[in-house]
């Protein structure tokens, strides 16, 4: 059904809010199950597109549904294919759109593929139109948004981003170490006791310079409620990264600063995550953004924790505080550190623009402001943060 394209026809009555939302949240659901990449924005604005032009025109439906939750070309066809299978479900019984996802068969690819073979040929044959894919659910969840992952899905996207490399370009060392290089400073320890073995002649010379070390990696999440549909999944990024890497510092911003450096840096993902939860207080509440960087800047950041630092904010920049204040603190901060990272979760809503107050005071101080909804947006930041990404202007 690949290319499949209704006419658009007219004179299409509203339909019922409640209708719109269940199949707008149906067809949603299904999308996702197939692999689509369907962030809630979109399925809301589907949802009052239904809600404006009704859902009896096939055509209408199928417009409305292509131009507000298909993102890429290359997912056309199998939306097109999912529509048809939905929309047959829908017609046969109008009441029953959560259906459609059984008339789906999805085979998962494994390591084996003997074992998928044997599945493949137990499976009974069936007159019922379905959709069979075969996908990696690893590729699966790299582009799935972190909104619509269960608890299983979280445990695997986890493991996918603790193999992530967060390594940001070294910085200069006060500590000296062996160079090949004659315009240095002169290693004389090491020379005098090479002229030891040559009868007290330098005939051999060594020299010094200043060695390489890691930067710090400070990482600030906003736990508050607006985002509680990705913290879940970006605590366990923050995790992966502090129990990877060292020098890496963590903190949860809500209503106040909380650090819970310690409490991730265990080896046991289940225990860091549970240590952290309890660390933090002020979970799922209100947000100021602004007054939490005042407290990181003043007790730990222009101190020496930012400095020469890659600080990496994970916020959608909803802000109950003054913006003036969260301005103020973002320059202070930008100033001391080597890289300002902010990562937004609805920067991948098509059509976004930083409207917020919070996001846009904090904008105009960000070196690079990247997505943060998807393990391949995770994946995107870790080439940022190695400058492997150049730094680009943005709205």
């Amino acid at each position: 059904m690949a290319g499949f394209a209704p006419p658009l026809t007219h004179g299409t009555v509203s339909a019922a809010p409640d209708a719109a939302e269940r199949m707008a949240t149906a067809f949603a659901r299904l999308l996702r199950t197939l692999g689509l990449s369907v962030p809630i924005g979109c399925v809301l604005t589907f949802a009052e597109a239904l809600g404006a032009i009704g859902v009896s025109e096939r055509g209408h439906v199928y417009w409305a549904a292509r131009s507000t939750l298909v993102r890429r070309p290359e997912d056309l066809a199998l939306f097109d294919r999912a529509f048809a299978v939905f929309w047959d479900a829908r017609s046969a019984d109008p009441n029953a759109v959560e259906e459609e996802i059984q008339r789906v068969t999805i085979v998962m690819d494994s390591d084996d593929d003997s074992q998928d073979d044997d599945a493949d040929l137990e499976t009974p044959p069936s007159d019922d139109p379905t959709i069979q894919l075969r996908f990696s659910a690893a590729e699966v969840l790299r582009h799935k948004d972190f909104g619509a992952y269960s608890d299983d899905e979280l445990q695997l996207a986890h493991q996918l981003m603790s193999q992530l490399r967060f390594v940001g370009p070294p910085r200069q060392s006060l500590r000296l170490t062996t160079s090949k290089r004659q315009r240095h400073r002169p290693d004389l320890r090491r020379t005098v006791r090479a002229s030891l073995r040559a009868g007290g002649e330098p005939v051999r010379r060594y020299y010094r310079e200043p060695g390489e070390r890691m930067r710090r990696m400070v990482l600030l999440l906003d736990v508050s409620g607006s985002m509680e549909p990705y913290a879940r999944a970006l605590l366990r990024f923050v995790q992966a990264a502090v129990a990877g890497r060292q020098r890496v510092e963590a903190f949860a911003m809500g209503t106040r600063l909380t650090r819970v450096t310690k409490e991730l840096s265990s080896r046991d993902p289940d225990k860091a995550l549970r240590l952290a939860s309890n660390r933090v207080s002020d979970w799922s509440g209100g947000t100021r953004l602004g007054e939490c960087l005042r407290r990181f800047n003043d007790e730990w950041g222009v101190r020496g924790m930012a400095r020469g630092a890659i600080v990496v904010v994970l916020s959608d920049g909803w802000d109950r505080g003054e913006p003036q204040v969260l301005a103020e603190q973002m320059q202070r901060l930008q100033r001391i550190t080597h890289n300002l990272i902010w990562v937004n979760p609805l920067k991948v809503t098509p059509g976004y623009a930083p409207l917020a107050r919070g996001m846009a005071a904090a904008l105009p101080y960000v070196d690079h402001f990247v997505e943060g909804h998807s393990v391949s947006a995770m994946e995107e930041l870790a080439r940022v943060i190695s400058g492997t990404t150049a730094r680009a202007p943005h709205a």
